[in-house]
């Protein structure tokens, strides 16, 4: 007999906090996959290993408001709770917790997450005020909830680094699951913002990819000069007309410190480029990782 399992959406915060109290007083394990919606193949693989891990799934709906700058994309980002629900209903999630803003900000609102240095560079750097909403959203998040797990994508490597510092400093009874990056047969990595590319940026946009494949090659032919493979990916995505370079870096993949010579620690080569006017990331890792951090990271 196929039991049919029924979603339900959560609006409230005090409704999810107590749905999340019930499971865990009936002993199940949670896995939460937050999200901004306009869910795609590479949120679909978060849901996945969720419910591989965990008894109940919980898919958080939230754009958040307070990572985004004054120039950047807010109002034109994708929203669509109903297909999202019905995306989600194949995957058998248990509930989506899709508040509205003034949920999670409440009049007055007036205390935010900052992590130091390691949300002052790449991103960061690029971004200020980005990762100060994505670390107060989760942390808020993780308290509502209270999950065994959460699960975030490798190709957003920095902010995967700063929700494993938080856990870590202040304690969330949470563990991190970091799960490798959905790519489309070109080789580009799945993101909401794909939906922003015209039919000739779509065709320009691998070009991240194909710049991190060769300078891994480089990599692995021998090359250990982060400015030398630093100028082999600009020189290709220069040649690239749709292509305009935000930053390319190399750095250490834990601390994201910079790294001019690559040695034996694992070294996270990332990169961000405007295709259009859609600014687009990406990621690899050379060297070997650590074995936790190339699949969880606990509190």
């Amino acid at each position: 007999m196929v039991i049919a399992v029924v979603m339900e959406i959560i609006n409230r915060r005090q409704r999810m906090s107590s749905v999340a109290r019930k499971l865990h007083r009936e002993g199940q394990t949670i896995g939460l996959v937050p999200t901004m919606g306009a869910l795609h193949d590479g949120h679909l693989s978060l849901v996945r290993e969720a419910r591989t891990l965990s008894d109940a799934v919980i898919v958080s709906i939230f754009v958040n408001p307070t990572q985004f700058g004054p120039k950047e994309d807010f109002d034109r980002y994708p929203r669509d709770l109903t297909r999202d629900t019905v995306l989600l209903t194949n995957y058998n999630v248990d509930y989506i917790f899709a508040p509205a803003a003034e949920e999670i900000y409440p009049k007055n609102f007036s205390t935010f997450v900052t992590v130091e240095r390691l949300s002052e560079q790449l991103e960061g750097a690029s971004r200020p005020g980005h990762f100060r909403g994505v670390t107060t959203i989760v942390a808020i998040l993780l308290n509502i909830v209270r999950p065994d797990f959460a699960f975030f994508g490798q190709k957003d490597a920095q902010q995967g680094l700063l929700i494993k510092k938080i856990v870590r400093d202040l304690a969330f009874p949470t563990e991190i699951v970091v799960v490798p990056t959905v790519r489309e047969q070109t080789g580009l990595a799945v993101s909401s913002r794909n939906e922003f590319l015209n039919e000739e940026e779509r065709a320009a946009a691998p070009i991240l990819y194909r710049a991190l494949s060769q300078a891994r090659e480089a990599y692995n032919e021998g090359e250990r000069s982060a400015a030398s493979l630093i100028e082999l990916m600009s020189s290709m995505i220069e040649r690239e007309p749709h292509a305009r370079i935000d930053y390319i870096s190399v750095n250490d993949a834990e601390t994201l410190e910079r790294i001019e010579r690559l040695d034996d620690r694992p070294a996270l080569l990332s990169l961000a480029v405007y295709i259009g006017n859609a600014r687009l990331i990406d990621n690899i890792v050379l060297g070997k990782a650590k074995k936790q951090d190339a699949a969880t990271a606990g509190a």
